[in-house]
C-alpha cells in the first residue's frame, strides 16, 4: 500500500521519515513539520514476503530506504527498536533488517534516532501498550487522513516520526555515523 497524500509543503521547517523494520513487511512514513504543525507526505509499507532469501530482503530494504530518502529528503530517520521475543532467530532477522535501514540513512548522512515500541504508543496516543488500531486511529485524526491502512506497519512507521516530533529533540541518542549509533546504543555490540 503505497496512500499517495502528499501534502505541499513550503518553507519547510523538517520532514522525518519513521521506520517500522520488519523482515516481510516493513513500514515507512514521512511527515513534515511548518509552523509547529505536522504534515502528512507520504506512508506505505516495504513488501519483502515474495523474497526467501535473506541477503535479498536486505538488499531491498536498503535500496528502498534509499530511494524514500532521495526523493522526500528528510533531515532526521526515527525507527522503531525492535522488541525482545522468545523466537532468537525472528530476533536476529528483525535486527538485521533495522540495521540495514539504519545504515541506509547513515549512507545519506541523515541522523537516525531509535525508540522503543511502548514509547511511541505512549507519545502518540497517552497510552504505551494502545493497540495498533487504536494508534492508526490517533494518527488519522493528528494528520488528517481517513484511508484505513492495509497494514498497520505503515501507522506504525507514521507513529515513529510523530513520536520523533513529539521528542522535539529531547532525545539523548542521536547518532549521524555508524559508529556514533553504536557507541550510543552498546547493547548492540554484544
Amino acid at each position: 500500500m503505497n496512500a499517495n497524500l502528499t501534502t505541499k509543503v513550503t518553507n519547510k521547517e523538517k520532514i522525518i521519515l519513521g521506520v517500522d523494520p520488519g523482515t516481510n513487511v516493513m513500514g515507512y512514513g514521512l511527515i513534515a513539520i511548518k509552523d509547529k504543525k505536522l504534515f502528512l507526505l507520504q506512508y506505505g509499507v516495504i513488501r519483502l514476503e515474495k523474497y526467501e532469501d535473506q541477503a535479498i530482503k536486505l538488499e531491498k530494504i536498503f535500496d528502498r530506504v534509499s530511494s524514500i530518502i532521495d526523493e522526500y529528503l528528510p533531515d532526521e530517520m526515527a525507527i522503531e527498536a525492535p522488541f525482545f521475543g522468545k523466537n532468537v532467530q525472528s530476533m536476529l532477522k528483525l535486527g538485521r533488517a533495522q540495521g540495514v535501514a539504519i545504515a541506509a540513512a547513515l549512507s545519506r548522512k541523515i541522523p537516525v534516532v531509535e525508540y522503543a515500541p511502548k514509547k511511541i504508543k505512549q507519545s502518540v496516543t497517552g497510552n504505551g501498550n494502545a493497540s495498533k488500531e487504536q494508534v492508526a486511529a490517533m494518527l488519522m485524526t493528528l494528520l488528517d487522513f481517513n484511508e484505513t491502512p492495509e497494514f498497520y506497519d505503515a501507522t506504525d512507521a507514521l507513529g515513529v516520526a510523530v513520536c520523533h516530533h513529539f521528542q522535539n529533540g529531547k532525545v539523548a541518542l542521536k547518532a549521524s555515523t555508524w559508529k556514533a549509533f553504536l557507541n550510543q546504543n552498546p547493547s548492540r555490540l554484544k
